[in-house]
């Protein structure tokens, strides 16, 4: 057995890039590293002005207790499913072309989630209470479910990206660590299943949630079973939208690299499973709409044009989120021809994550905009700054980590191989 002194020796000789790898110089890195180190600077100031003065610095109201934090949470969680569903279609259905795109999902997975709980921190106005939540659980309410299930799983993809940190090429040289790293990518599918169990629920529930205001009829909507039917599509449009938007971070990743990461097989086939859940999702959502304006509006005393007004809550976002961010893409995604054409196939992905974001945003801000008692009028909405610092925040540190996580570990296992 080797002394200690042994391997440190070697960890001070050892290069601290992935093996067979070039990076570009540090102080280039360093450079590019500036701005979203500025934009997380901007978001600490922000958050310590809303932690020090509380929720009156922002443009939040008790019209408006959800705004912009939770459109960009929503969204980003949603986005953020490639890494719950890319594990399961790896290590539950052994789909093994994916296991060159796993490491990447799961970095975006852990950088969503871990992000949408900093905004979360902001938005419930006293952070030192985050804990009633768990210790004073409200098991009448949704949202208790999603607080266990996000918080279980932001474990689970700590766990997840744990092995990816210990094959550091120098801490892989230590053999403790390396027969960690081993260990972990054996019952990694046993992690996946547990990922995709808790993630599909949080991400129900928060369709869910939605679904059971029976005060707010633009969202409102019968269940099946105990459960609403926003409860499925949530889950549907998070994993049609979570895979291209993986893709999408690839590709960014690769300009700014100058080399191909992943190849364009495993792109194409990542875009095939976003539009066929994206199909199924299409059906759903059409369904779901004409029972909206059919059934459920005239129930309540309501017609189709009142859901609307002017432009900033007009029908143009209705016929995007299901035209222009839904169809066009399924459509685009589906058909071979149309999918192996770079420029078509980057217009779908780019539409199908804009449409999920605009779902979120409609049936957030949207929704509690609309006068539901006969004295009320529409309301409108407008973020401050100090609501979209933590936003801009949350898009630095993503872009810090996934710019560490690149330069020190073995995040492409195709790179190699694809820049020879």
């Amino acid at each position: 057995m080797q002394p200690m002194y042994y391997y440190q020796q070697r960890l001070m000789d050892a290069p601290l890039f992935p093996e067979g790898r070039i990076r570009c110089p540090l102080p280039r890195f360093l450079l590019l590293s500036a701005l979203p180190a500025l934009l997380v600077l901007w978001g600490l100031v922000a958050a310590f002005l809303v932690f020090a003065r509380g929720l009156g610095t922002t443009a939040l109201d008790d019209y408006f207790g959800f705004g912009v934090w939770i459109t960009f949470d929503l969204a980003v969680i949603a986005l953020g499913a490639g890494a719950f569903f890319t594990g399961f279609l790896r290590y539950i259905l052994n789909i093994d072309p994916l296991k060159n795109i796993i490491n990447l999902a799961v970095i975006l997975g852990f950088i969503c989630y871990t992000g949408a709980m900093l905004v979360l921190l902001l938005d419930i106005g006293q952070p030192l209470r985050v804990w009633f939540g768990f210790w004073h659980a409200n098991v009448h309410s949704m949202l208790t479910e999603v607080i266990f299930c996000i918080t279980c799983y932001c474990v689970v993809l700590m766990i997840e990206y744990l092995p990816l940190m210990l094959e550091q090429k120098q801490l892989n040289r230590i053999p403790l660590l390396r027969n960690m790293a081993h260990n972990l990518h054996l019952v990694m599918p046993l992690f996946a299943g547990l990922g995709a169990f808790l993630s599909t629920f949080h991400q129900g529930s928060l369709g869910g949630m939605y679904g059971v205001l029976f005060g707010r009829p633009y969202d409102f909507r019968e269940g099946f079973f105990i459960w609403p039917w926003t409860f499925f599509l949530y889950v549907l449009s998070a994993v049609a939208s979570g895979p291209v938007f993986t893709v999408l971070i690839t590709t960014i990743m690769e300009k700014f690299a100058g080399k191909r990461l992943v190849s364009w097989e495993i792109k194409t086939l990542m875009g095939r499973i976003a539009g066929t859940m994206l199909l199924v999702y299409l059906v759903f959502k059409c369904l779901d709409t004409a029972v909206w304006i059919l059934d459920l509006a005239p129930r309540a005393g309501l017609t189709f044009d009142q859901f609307f007004y002017g432009w900033i809550y007009g029908k143009w976002l209705l016929f995007f989120e299901i035209v222009l961010g839904a169809a066009l893409p399924c459509a685009i995604l589906l058909r071979q021809k149309w999918r192996e054409t770079p420029v078509l196939f980057y217009a779908a992905a780019i539409l199908d994550c804009a449409g999920i974001t605009i779902n979120r945003y409609v049936q957030t801000v949207q929704n509690l905009a609309f006068p539901v008692l006969p004295f009320d009028q529409w309301q409108t909405y407008a973020p401050n700054w100090v609501e979209w610092a933590p936003v801009f925040m949350v898009i630095g540190y993503g872009a810090l980590l996934l710019a560490f996580s690149y330069r020190y570990l073995p995040v492409f296992p195709q790179e190699r191989e694809l820049n020879p």
